[in-house]
């Protein structure tokens, strides 16, 4: 359903035009990850869910994938108007 999307996130990752917001940072910490493992998620995951942005009215997609270790990773992040993926948060459900 989400495939153009996600086409479109993964380029993002594969040509680093991504940003981590701090909130992102904090909980991949938190959660004890690493970049990779949001790349990772991202290479490998699907989109479960489009959600509105009451703030922005922009969408985010809810993404669950798998870290390096392989263990289930959900990203939650949008496309900018700026072209760039904006990672918005991190966590392990």
């Amino acid at each position: 359903m989400f495939d153009r999307i996600l086409k479109e996130m993964r380029d993002k990752i594969r040509n680093r035009e991504y940003i981590l917001t701090i909130h992102g940072e904090e909980e991949m910490d938190n959660d004890s990850l690493s970049i990779y493992d949001v790349e990772r998620c991202i290479m490998t995951g699907k989109i479960l869910e489009r959600q509105k942005d009451k703030a922005t009215a922009e969408w985010k997609y809810r993404i669950n994938g798998k870290s390096l270790s392989g263990g289930e990773v959900e990203v939650v992040a949008k496309l900018s108007q700026t072209g760039k993926l904006v990672i918005i948060t991190v966590y392990v459900p």
